[in-house]
């Protein structure tokens, strides 16, 4: 049994990468590590097993030439995972959803980028880290990676240009 998993993440164009990748370069400035996997600002839309990575390929490269970028605002900062996870969320949108339903079902997910995760009780203290950092903003959505993890394995990153 394989402990590996293919991801589908949704990445962003460099200014929203850069304002994302700050903010989380405060916590870890503060003494905050996490255990998260320290990868590029991004959404996961999908998990898969490793056998449907010929077909997550292809479909990457398909929605790189029908699917175009995409405005996302930024308005959430959120706890979840027992309140293991601190994450900065965009607003849902259609263009979103529309992504996320070419990998599953858009019911009961929600679009976030992970800040950190650790023990309850780090969480809450790197939260006020985030929100001193944390206001408002827009972003693009305009790229799609196929990873494998772990250990993590970069198959392909396609840029939306439909």
């Amino acid at each position: 049994m394989s402990d590996k998993t293919l991801y589908v993440l949704a990445g962003y164009d460099e200014p929203t990468e850069a304002h994302l990748t700050a903010i989380q370069n405060k916590l870890y400035e503060s003494g905050f590590t996490g255990t998260q996997t320290r990868i590029f600002p991004h959404i996961t839309v999908g998990s898969f097993p490793v056998d449907k990575e010929a077909e997550l390929v292809s479909l990457l490269q398909t929605l790189a030439n029908t699917a175009a970028p995409f405005e996302v605002t930024f308005n959430h900062v959120g706890i979840f995972g027992g309140a293991r996870v601190l994450f900065i969320a965009p607003d849902t949108n259609k263009a979103l959803l529309d992504l996320k339903e070419h990998f599953g079902s858009a019911y009961n997910w929600t679009p976030h980028t992970t800040m950190l995760i650790d023990d309850p009780d780090v969480i809450c203290k790197a939260l006020p880290h985030v929100m001193e950092n944390f206001s408002a903003f827009s972003g693009n959505v305009t790229t799609l990676h196929l990873y494998e993890f772990f250990p993590s394995r970069h198959i392909l990153s396609v840029d939306l240009n439909g």
